[in-house]
């Protein structure tokens, strides 16, 4: 049983104003925040597996151990008759204490307003500065830090940093009124951060907003980006899981079998389990990541069209992107790394591997770096309708859908040579992480007097993961003479091991569309508004797509809903 207390504070403070110089009016404000989070996690009925390994094992060593009570299992619980005992129980469960704190202080100061008027309009400008202190800490059990929890082990974390930023925008009026512009704007911005922990980042903007005609507008822009690494994300001293990940030493045979003797594989191995321990955490030595984007788009509101058409509005929208990111901060793939390994024996990839003497792998390193990065492109639009209301009330549509051009991961490589991976399309698997082509979302509303009903259509894209494939006999479930690799992703039958039909070791995860309904009330009778809202999500109660290689839920959880129907209820008012 898991019970989690929170206890957040938040203070905040701010004053605004204004004050004229010349002919222009400048407007400032000053704000300060102090907030604070407390958690306390318990969990009761948690396991030491140190207690057990020595309850289950020699008798003599457990009566040489303080407290224990050697464990029977074999006669089970029952009432009155069961062979494990209270005094059992209690030897090899501990109530769990985890206790976490964030802290965050934040002082900000901005002005804004116009320097002077051109031709076009008034040229304006806003400034500002932040000083920003963020702390956090978390400490786990005793138990848990130690590595005797049966659950996943974590060390605790303890961390701050603080950071000074100066900011500024000003936006330029063009042209104005003319023939080929109704106005044309240029815009620029900046952004100096200055933390403890690295070296001062500068970023800049530059945009241009364009229309030419009433309704329509064009706008474009290339700019900057800086994220610096969390508390998290530097600090977290580590913990453990395990994941489902295919040995290519386990049977290998040829080049491969000859790679694993190198890196002290005995002959003849084969992998007591497909399961592999990850150690994964924070790295003090994070770098912040840095991001050019540009873009260009477009949006049309086509009144005049609309109301030949009998709508009351249609808005069409397209915007294109082109995002490259570097000193991406993210973990390494396991599987990668130990594929590498094998194929190359670099010790690039190597050195992240620790094996036993028997050969079985007993952790793979797969702590944040900062890869090489990120390179995608793709377009988002949108179409939204709204018909004129009658006597059956006003229906409006709005569809919205990303198509994803291209998503290549540039992973560093030995001798700092990037190795670049095509992600558009797959599913990466373990804790989950897709990236599907397509995904649209169509929402249909229909509204009268004080009812009001929306129903929605989500659609997500295939995706492709991969497993590995295993060339294990298996002769115990009966394949003495497997006609092909056999992957535990692939289709086919019998005992989870499958044939494969196509690529060795991949399973296709079909398209799927969930439904989504929500059914407000506003009883106009009363004084202060009020809103009732029932919905239910996965309308449909459609099933959520199994992931061989998401080893943590079985499914995707960034990308679909947890399996069955979801029903809940809302009500708001305002004041």
């Amino acid at each position: 049983v898991f019970a989690q207390t929170e206890d957040p504070l938040h203070l905040s403070l701010g004053l605004e104003g204004q004050f004229g110089a010349g002919n222009q009016i400048w407007y400032w404000d000053v704000t300060g925040s102090w907030f604070r989070n407390q958690a306390n996690q318990r969990k009761t009925g948690a396991f030491n597996a140190r207690n057990l390994f020595v309850a289950l094992g020699d008798p003599a060593v457990c009566a040489a151990t303080f407290g224990c009570v050697p464990f029977n299992f074999f006669g089970g619980q029952g009432t009155g008759s069961g062979s494990i005992t209270q005094a059992m129980l209690d030897y090899v469960t501990y109530v769990q204490k985890d206790v976490s704190e964030q802290l965050l202080t934040d002082l900000t100061a901005n002005i804004s307003g116009h320097l002077f008027d051109l031709p076009a309009g008034p040229l304006g400008v806003a400034l500002g500065v932040e000083e920003r202190k963020e702390s956090g800490q978390f400490t786990p059990d005793s138990v848990v830090s130690r590595g005797e929890s049966a659950d996943v082990p974590t060390s605790p974390t303890d961390g701050s940093f603080k950071v000074t930023e100066f900011y500024g925008e000003v936006v330029v009026p063009l042209l104005s009124g003319r023939s080929v512009a109704k106005k044309l704007d240029l815009s620029g911005a900046f952004r100096v951060s200055d933390y403890n922990l690295f070296a001062s980042k500068s970023v800049a903007k530059v945009g241009l907003a364009w229309l030419p005609v009433d309704g329509f507008a064009v706008r474009a822009s290339t700019s900057q980006g800086f994220r610096a690494p969390n508390i998290g994300e530097l600090f977290n001293s580590g913990s453990r899981f395990d994941a489902a990940i295919a040995d290519p030493c386990s049977n290998a045979t040829g080049t491969i079998a000859a790679n694993c003797a190198q890196l002290g594989v005995p002959p003849g191995f084969v992998a007591v389990s497909s399961q592999v321990g990850l150690t994964t955490g924070g790295n003090p030595s994070l770098q912040p990541e840095k991001a050019t984007t540009r873009t260009v788009g477009f949006t049309y509101a086509a009144d005049r069209l609309a109301g030949k058409m009998g709508l009351s509005s249609a808005v069409v929208e397209f915007n294109y992107y082109d995002i490259q990111l570097t000193k991406a901060i993210q973990a390494p793939n396991a599987s990668d790394i130990l594929t590498a390994c094998v194929n190359t024996l670099d010790p690039f990839y190597c050195n992240s591997i620790t094996r036993a003497t028997t050969g079985d792998i007993l952790r793979i390193d797969s702590r944040l770096a900062n890869i090489a990065g990120i390179d995608t492109k793709g377009i988002d639009w949108s179409v939204a309708l709204a018909l004129n209301p009658g006597a059956l009330g006003q229906f409006r549509f709005r569809w919205s859908s990303s198509h994803l051009l291209k998503y290549t991961e540039k992973t560093p490589g030995p001798g700092g040579v990037a190795v670049e991976k095509d992600r558009q399309g797959t599913e990466l698997g373990v804790a989950g992480g897709g990236f599907p082509k397509f995904k649209s979302t169509l929402t249909a509303t229909w509204q009268k007097k004080d009812w009001e009903v929306d129903l929605t259509a989500r659609y997500t894209g295939a995706l492709e993961e991969r497993c590995g494939g295993l060339t294990a006999s298996f002769a115990f479930l009966g394949f003495s003479n497997p006609p092909g690799p056999l992957g535990l992703c692939s289709n086919g039958t019998s005992a989870g091991v499958y044939y494969s039909t196509g690529n060795p070791g991949t399973n296709t995860i079909k398209s799927q569309i969930y439904t989504d309904l929500v059914v407000g009330w506003r009883p106009g009778m009363l004084s202060t508004p009020v809103r009732l809202q029932l919905g239910v999500q996965n309308l449909l109660d459609h099933d959520t797509p199994v992931c061989r290689s998401c080893t943590i839920n079985g499914f995707d959880g960034t990308l679909y809903p947890i399996p069955g129907r979801f029903i809940y209820g809302r009500v708001s008012a305002e004041f």
